[in-house]
């Protein structure tokens, strides 16, 4: 895929399939709201490990605990509260598929700058390096001053791991619905796109998700070329979260793709003697 930027709030993919496909960068203000409920739930959180860790360790006042506490008691308190402080942006948009709490009540979500899922690594790159997003006050200065400057609305650790942050538009895409409650046009399941080799364990699969893979590989020539694409890229992202697999990325294709899934999950599970 190759990515260019059309304006300062439009981020334009290319597609193997040579359909581009527009996402709009999210905005200073929705990131600053879904990262200060992230943050609210982060300070939470941390309150509760905190008062738990009072409360096992049989104090009435934090202050007691802090000074007195047993040091096992107060290993433990520091080493989830560090964890809770690194790791839950990177816990979240590794598993939510590069949204937080903060980013899906906001519907904002992280992607890599050629529109694929991010990575366990990109997810730990961006997260590591807000430590220099948030330096200088006011709070996440170097973070404003470098979305200001970068023509993808990028921060700091978006820049070095190769990320950005994007509204989800779903107005671009015809709804799951609209496809699949349609008269099935044509039902025979047939190859248009090369296939595309990866390497995954297709056992964590469920019935609906083939179903979805299916249902559209039957109904896509009743959509046009750029709503086709869409509806691709919306079914096959969060399989390529969830399954993690390995591919040459110069012959990927996302039609390509969900055929080859399809193809092997129906040997694999329903061919089988």
């Amino acid at each position: 895929m190759s990515a260019t930027v059309a304006s300062e709030e439009t981020l334009i993919i290319e597609t193997p399939e040579r359909v581009p496909l527009h996402f709009a960068l999210a905005s200073i203000g929705n990131r600053f709201l879904a990262c200060a409920v992230d943050h609210a739930i982060q300070g939470f959180v941390i309150a509760l490990v905190a008062l738990a860790s009072a409360i096992v360790a049989n104090f009435t006042a934090v202050w007691d605990f802090f000074v007195t506490a047993p040091k096992w008691i107060y290993a433990i308190t520091v080493i989830l509260l560090f964890l809770i402080f690194s790791c839950y942006f990177t816990f979240f948009e590794w598993i939510w598929s590069g949204q937080t709490p903060g980013k899906r009540l906001m519907k904002l979500r992280v992607l890599r700058e050629d529109g694929r899922p991010i990575t366990f690594w990109e997810a730990s790159i961006r997260n590591l390096i807000r430590i220099v997003d948030m330096m200088i006050a006011p709070f996440y200065s170097i973070g404003l001053i470098a979305v200001f400057v970068s023509s993808r609305d990028q921060r700091v650790g978006d820049m070095v791991a190769g990320t950005v942050v994007v509204r989800e538009r779903e107005a671009e895409a015809p709804e799951f619905a609209q496809v699949f409650a349609s008269p099935v046009s044509d039902p025979a399941l047939r190859r248009s796109f090369k296939a595309v080799e990866f390497t995954a364990n297709l056992n964590s699969l469920t019935e609906s998700e083939i179903e979805v893979v299916e249902t559209f590989l039957r109904r896509r020539w009743d959509l046009g070329d750029v709503p086709r694409q869409w509806m691709a890229w919306r079914v096959a992202l969060p399989i390529l979260y969830k399954l993690r697999p390995t591919y040459d990325v110069e012959k990927f294709t996302y039609e390509g793709f969900l055929e080859e899934l399809l193809h092997r999950y129906l040997k694999q599970h329903r061919f089988t003697a």
